[in-house]
């Protein structure tokens, strides 16, 4: 192959880097695409001169090579292309620049990583395991040599659906004596060694067994006999990873040896358990006792343009923030053109006899007509409308709830006057379900939504413009509600809908495909998600222009989005180049301007650069102030985000007085039990943690965790969080059977709570 130095006439081999058991891997050039990639050489032993056995081996090379082609995610390599050469399979692969765990073990001189790279590196890996795991694929040979890390700090996995092909072209290595067949004895699960049923849970303890060794220096059975290594995984009880390494957060060394059950059954259910797991641990500073914080929330810019479901508990790429969800939204929002307040008297209402329908019923069949009664009057019309735009205007103001009032009042009026399925009276009930939205009563809200869609439907038909705003609308506060399988399927029938009737680059269309990819991120699809928002970036850029509000509005989502996916550098360069556009379209001192700047200080906190988004902060809560006023929530938001950033840099007294006075005026103008106000409480406590200050730290964190429980329900992910808090607190007190206990009851409680809550993939 190598004297070829061509591989079916596309593939130039430049350079070997790396030879083992499976052949050769070459630094080529693909001459077509003009780009370079990997090629593995796989060079069948044995009994390669068997025909029939070639071709068993071809064809299952082909079934193998293209599960590995049909993998799409960041954290595992991409296959390009396969096939045989010159008696030689071979696969194209991405060429990766980085370096393996195993080289990067080397690199350290076998030292364990630090602590802050082990948990990252256990988050991408999981969440590529779990994705991998839902299209029913198990790698089988999972380990140091096979995971790479990238200079820009991404994880992928190598050689999926390679394991085994190993076996097959007869590279599987043997015990002397033993016929037991075995992939790489420091990493194998019992059930491998025993020849049992080998799933998912498999890949769980290899990743178990990779972790230990990253986080201790060594694997958990670390011995030069290779059967005294298959007798330890199969029987002896892995010595814990923090007595080897005190400074391990104890909730890691709990997973660790979690992953490590003998039992499949007693390891976590899949890999996205395993992903929550250590997303929720708490940022790790070294010297220091660890300490539990929540995900930071982003504020949304919210636009008529884009309104979306609140934001969600963030994963673990953003755990070092602490703000929790938020009620509203950045900025004013301005409610969507309402086609149908301007109808009044263009309509056959219940005054007018409908010689067509029988008597005794409306016009609509929507109740008894009163035959021959009087046309309300003109300038009473007028007056309603006028009312109408009123409570418009109180809208865009943010004065939700004297919006609501108003808009309640007109559609009963307007009810009375026109009937429950006139355009104007649904109009109006349309703003009232939106005012309950954003006054966070979700389940009021869903009502209105539905009761305006259902009289829409029936008026107007199930595909008019304003009936899929209504159903869309339904959509957004389900999401509100944590239902995202069914907004999901309500926003893809309406995007199904928008698309027939106004096309795929409607504005209309746009803003639902828009809405959708949220809520794909929201479902865990995060390559879905991403994908999405880039590609509604491009066309609304395209129909509207690059600098369009809405187009804005889209690539700030991908901004998130591409943080979710651990891509904080090109997260950030996004939301600066949003910010400076918003600056010129919307001016400086737009909300939505400002809340880009203020995802780019998470996104330099996330990269390591506190001390930059200390410095944005303050100049954010500066602004903010100027804007907004000092008690705005996202005032405060900012504040926030200054008050931890301080922690970070270890200047825990500044911390904990800013916590504290945000705390209270959060309190003052949000309400005690506000989700804001308890982040920040929460916040005080984790600051008189890193004081020493214990005692005090648990009474805060048990009033965090009963105001929780109070308002949210003991199952709820907060709560749980709150009473994990208060765990750890006993914990650094010395009450350990206290928080041993304590932890019991939330397992208890999250496996109640992923019982019920169990809903199919869509």
């Amino acid at each position: 192959m190598a004297d070829t130095r061509l591989i079916q006439g596309r593939y130039q081999l430049l350079d070997l880097i790396g030879r083992g058991g499976m052949g050769e891997v070459w630094r080529a050039r693909d001459e077509s695409l003009g780009r370079q990639v990997a090629v593995k050489c796989l060079k069948p032993m044995g009994r390669q001169h068997e025909q029939s056995y070639l071709r068993v081996l071809r064809e299952r090379f082909r079934r193998e090579a293209r599960v590995a082609a049909s993998l799409q995610h960041r954290g595992i390599t991409v296959v390009h292309d396969f096939g045989e050469s010159e008696g030689v399979l071979y696969l194209v692969m991405e060429l990766l620049e980085g370096r393996n765990l195993s080289q990067l073990l080397e690199d350290n001189k076998q030292h364990p990583l630090p602590v802050p790279e082990v948990i990252e590196i256990a988050e991408q890996v999981g969440a590529a395991l779990a994705y991998t795991h839902r299209q029913g694929i198990v790698h089988r040979d999972l380990k140091p040599a096979n995971i790479v890390r990238l200079t820009d700090g991404t994880v992928k996995i190598c050689d999926f659906g390679i394991a085994r092909l190993a076996h097959d072209i007869g590279f599987s290595t043997r015990l002397t004596g033993t016929g037991i067949a075995m992939g790489t004895p420091h990493y194998m699960s019992p059930e491998q060694i025993g020849a049992g049923n080998v799933d998912h849970r498999s890949d769980l303890y290899s990743l178990g067994c990779v972790l230990y060794e990253l986080a201790t220096g060594a694997p958990p059975f670390d011995m030069d006999d290779a059967w005294a290594v298959l007798v330890g995984h199969r029987d002896t009880p892995p010595r814990p990873p923090c007595e080897l390494r005190p400074e391990l957060p104890a909730a890691f060394g709990r997973i660790v040896l979690d992953l490590l059950a003998k039992d499949p059954e007693d390891r976590p259910e899949d890999a996205g358990d395993l992903v929550r797991r250590v997303a929720a641990l708490p940022p790790y500073r070294a010297g220091a006792p660890p300490r539990r914080t929540l995900p930071e929330g982003r504020p949304r810019p919210v636009r008529a343009s884009a309104r979306l479901p609140e934001p969600p508990r963030l994963p673990g790429w953003a755990r070092n923030m602490t703000t929790g969800s938020k009620a509203a939204g950045t900025g004013p929002l301005t409610p969507p053109p309402d086609p149908a307040a301007a109808l009044t008297g263009a309509w056959t209402g219940p005054w007018e006899e409908d010689r067509t329908l029988p008597a005794g019923t409306g016009a609509h069949g929507t109740g008894p007509r009163t035959a021959g009664a009087e046309r309300p009057p003109p300038e009473l019309l007028a007056r309603l409308a006028g009312r109408h735009s009123e409570g418009l205007r109180l809208a865009r103001l943010d004065r939700w709830a004297e919006a609501g009032e108003v808009q309640r009042a007109v559609a009963a009026e307007r009810e009375r006057l026109l009937g429950p399925d006139h355009p104007d009276t649904l109009a109006s009930r349309y703003e009232v379900g939106f005012a309950l939205s954003r006054l966070g009563q979700p389940r009021e809200a869903l009502r209105e939504f539905a009761r305006t869609a259902a009289g829409r439907e029936r008026v107007l038909g199930p595909e008019h413009p304003d009936t899929l705003a209504a159903r869309q609308e339904t959509a957004y506060v389900l999401g509100q509600l944590g239902r995202h399988f069914e907004a999901h399927q309500v926003y893809t029938t309406v995007l199904g809908a928008r698309e027939r009737v106004m096309g795929t680059d409607h504005p209309d269309t746009l803003r639902c495909r828009h809405n959708l990819a949220f809520n794909l991120s929201r479902l865990g699809r995060l390559e879905d998600s991403y994908t999405m928002a880039r590609d509604v970036a491009a066309a609304r850029a395209r129909v509207l222009g690059p600098e369009h509000p809405d187009t804005l509005v889209t690539r700030y989502e991908v901004g998130y989005a591409l943080g979710q996916l651990g891509r904080w550098t090109e997260a950030l360069r996004t939301y600066e180049e949003v910010a400076t556009a918003r600056a010129r379209v919307l001016g400086p001192d737009d909300p939505d301007t400002l809340a880009a700047r203020y995802e780019a200080g998470i996104c330099l906190g996330r990269l390591g650069r506190s001390a930059q988004a200390l410095e944005l902060y303050r100049e954010l809560v500066e602004d903010r102030t100027r804007a907004q006023g000092p008690a705005h929530p996202d005032t405060l938001r900012a504040r926030h985000g200054l008050g931890v950033n301080l922690g970070r840099l270890g200047r825990w007294e500044e911390a904990l007085a800013e916590a504290r006075d945000v705390c209270a005026i959060r309190a003052r103008v949000l309400g005690a039990d506000h989700p804001d106000t308890l982040v920040s409480r929460r916040e005080v406590a984790v600051g008189l943690g890193w004081l020493g200050r214990w005692t005090d730290a648990l009474a805060v964190y048990r009033d965090v965790a009963q105001a929780r429980q109070r308002v949210l329900g003991a199952a709820h992910p907060d709560a749980l969080a709150s009473r994990q808090d208060e765990a750890h607190c006993l914990e650094q007190l010395g009450r350990s059977a206290e928080a041993v206990e304590l932890y019991r009851q939330v397992a208890a409680l999250r496996r109640t709570r992923s019982t019920r809550g169990h809903q199919p993939l869509i």
